[in-house]
């Protein structure tokens, strides 16, 4: 038997520490734990890929207590088992291979395994972004705290050049986020700063359409998630009747049945999170049953280090959406890995000047 019919994995845990208190409608984050996922061959353990697997508290499918000793003992199973090498059967292994219910681990494995096969370049798949550092345009993201702290946010975003703002709200007096969203339009026109707003779920079903309805006097290009997910009739009756465009985001976490759910709601956008959706396979799945209803969609990444971010921008990259994407999550840690990812007016791009740090 062949050493390159073994794929053998590992992993790190890492500590991320935010720069600042990271307001959400789920509370305040200061940090955030990931598991690097190493793969290589046995006969030739110099070359390796990486990938991330990073649960997100409160949210993820395997955000759960034990979730490391699961990724230990999936990662030991693998180990053992014997791999198709042709690429196009790798993404469909691993997900036979690993539960629809851990999410994070099967991008992980999923990234890890592409970058191994590519000769562990960080080059996830054929891109424009890594081979010829085509930029990606981005949304510049204002995090929850008090007006002041979202008011120097603001500012800073603006100066550094991004067209497209997004703002989570719900946390701090709606009219103080209506003010700071008036802040913003009247100082630039729809033509020349997108505007978007992310609820995280946080209106209630009595007052979504009013807020909506106010919301929507600022040119606003989308609202994501305005109530929380699970309420899909609700949601269906708001994307008709909403004046500003609604955007699907947790509401997808779990799905198996993308048609059922998109035919259901028939949302204008979705927002898709790899790490909280199954990885690469099922995010593209995602994609084509969107794009066969002529519903929009943009990527986000979910906090991931620079490991799960850097494939989360390949696979964007890869289907040459002109849309913004929410990949700006890089620069919120002290102790983030090193990398060639760099962010300059409003758009991220990979700087084949700079090298990764080495993650071991």
């Amino acid at each position: 038997m062949s050493d390159y019919s073994r794929i053998h994995f590992q992993y790190i845990k890492r500590n991320l520490k935010f720069k600042f208190d990271a307001g959400t409608s789920r509370g305040v984050l200061r940090e955030k734990e990931v598991f690097w996922i190493k793969a290589f061959f046995p006969g030739k353990p110099e070359v390796s890929g990486w990938g991330e697997a990073a649960p997100l508290v409160k949210l993820s499918p395997d955000d759960r207590p034990d979730f490391e000793a699961v990724l230990k003992s999936t990662l030991e199973q693998m180990s053992r088992e014997l791999w198709d090498m042709e690429e196009g059967e790798l993404l469909k292994q691993v997900g036979e291979r690993i539960s629809f219910k851990l999410p994070s681990i099967r991008f992980g494995v999923e990234t890890a395994v592409l970058d191994l096969l590519n000769g562990g370049k960080k080059c996830i798949l054929e891109n424009e972004f890594y081979q010829k550092n085509t930029p990606i345009a981005i949304n510049g993201l204002i995090w929850m705290g008090d007006k002041g702290f979202m008011l120097s946010q603001i500012e800073s975003k603006l100066a550094q050049g991004f067209s497209c703002i997004k703002m989570k709200i719900g946390a701090i007096d709606f009219q103080q986020e209506l003010d700071l969203l008036g802040y913003i339009r009247a100082r630039f026109s729809e033509d020349e700063i997108i505007l978007r707003v992310d609820a995280n779920g946080a209106f209630l079903p009595a007052n979504a359409l009013s807020k909506l309805q106010q919301l929507a006097q600022f040119g606003i290009h989308s609202i994501e998630q305005p109530i929380r997910a699970g309420q899909e009739e609700l949601m269906r009756k708001l994307c008709q009747e909403s004046p500003l465009p609604i955007a699907l985001d947790e509401e997808l976490i779990g799905v198996q049945d993308k048609a059922t759910l998109l035919d259901k709601i028939q949302p204008p956008y979705i927002i898709l999170k790899p790490t909280l959706l199954g990885g690469i396979a099922e995010t593209k799945q995602w994609i084509a049953e969107a794009e066969s209803r002529n519903i929009d969609w943009w990527m986000t990444s979910a906090l991931e280090s620079n490991i799960g971010l850097n494939a989360i921008a390949q696979l964007a990259s890869n289907h040459h959406t002109a849309i913004p994407q929410g990949l700006g999550t890089g620069q919120l840690y002290h102790n983030n890995l090193a990398s060639p990812l760099t962010i300059t007016e409003g758009h991220l791009r990979y700087d084949l000047s700079q090298n990764w740090e080495d993650p071991a």
